[in-house]
């Protein structure tokens, strides 16, 4: 009965429609992967890249289907590859730049049981304003220390109940909300882009900057050495070979004794050197 549907509901049509149009409308489309990604991650990233890109939430038989209608090159193994939850990210941007963005624009959540944390978590001393009751044995089992004072629960000194790279247990996250402390950095990242026909997984997409940045400025240095090494003449290279050939002048002058304002010393203390090296010579001679 459901192939021979001729109408369908409207969010479905809507999004089938979007997804179609998705192609001509921008030059990248990337795929998120919505397993372990939460709505508030979401909807952070929309308000703070709109106008740059889209997020479109999708069904993947839906994109599917409406993938396979267009004609434009790598398309049908984009729409293939389209199983499970996921969301459409739609932009104009070059797909390696709009993952920078994603890995920086992380956020921090309230945990969850079984979460693990981001941080040391620092319980401070405070008062919570919540009301003694049942919370007492929840901060008691989470080793927090407490006392009740006008009416409501005080926290009485800093307290680290879940250091960095630990699980939260299922009794902390519901305490750490309440107090709306938020240990779990969360980021999302593209699984694959397709940009001008050019289809390109995670790891394609993945940047290393700080390690391409040490390979330029190494790369830039060892030019530079051999450029002075070789006295070739660039803007760069100019101050370091003409220092070098001042270097190598004076020390050709001194050691040949041609005295100038900028030898002079050198060559008077070489020549004393050397004088006083005779004299013992000659002393040694006489005593004998």
């Amino acid at each position: 009965m459901l192939e021979n549907r001729v109408t369908y509901p409207k969010k479905k049509a809507l999004m089938y429609q979007q997804v179609q149009q998705a192609q001509s409308s921008y030059r990248v489309m990337a795929v998120v992967k919505m397993r372990k990604v939460r709505s508030s991650q979401i909807l952070q990233l929309r308000k703070k890249m709109k106008g740059e890109v889209e997020f479109v939430s999708v069904k993947d038989r839906i994109a599917r289907k409406a993938l396979a209608a267009v004609d434009a090159a790598g398309i049908k193994e984009f729409g293939d590859r389209l199983v499970g939850q996921c969301m459409l990210v739609l932009t104009n941007m070059s797909p390696f730049r709009l993952n920078l963005l994603l890995a920086k624009n992380k956020i921090m959540l309230a945990a969850k049981s079984g979460d693990v944390a981001s941080m040391d978590v620092v319980v401070k001393e405070q008062n919570t304003g919540i009301a003694p009751g049942p919370m007492l044995s929840e901060f008691k089992d989470a080793k927090i220390p407490t006392k009740i004072d006008q009416g409501t629960i005080w926290i009485m000194k800093d307290t680290t109940p879940v250091k960095k790279g630990e699980v939260i247990s299922e009794q902390l996250a519901p305490l750490l909300s309440k107090l709306n402390i938020k240990p779990v950095e969360a980021g999302i990242s593209l699984e694959y882009a397709l940009e001008d026909g050019m289809l390109y997984d995670r790891d394609d997409l993945t940047v290393d900057v700080d390690g391409i940045r040490e390979s330029l400025a190494r790369g830039g240095q060892e030019a530079l050495n051999l450029a002075v090494a070789a006295a070739y003449m660039t803007g760069e290279s100019a101050s370091a070979i003409i220092a070098k050939a001042a270097q190598s002048a004076q020390s050709l002058s001194a050691e040949s004794g041609y005295a100038t304002a900028e030898t002079v010393n050198a060559v008077l203390q070489r020549a004393h050197s050397r004088g006083a090296a005779l004299a013992d010579l000659a002393k040694g001679y006489t005593a004998a």
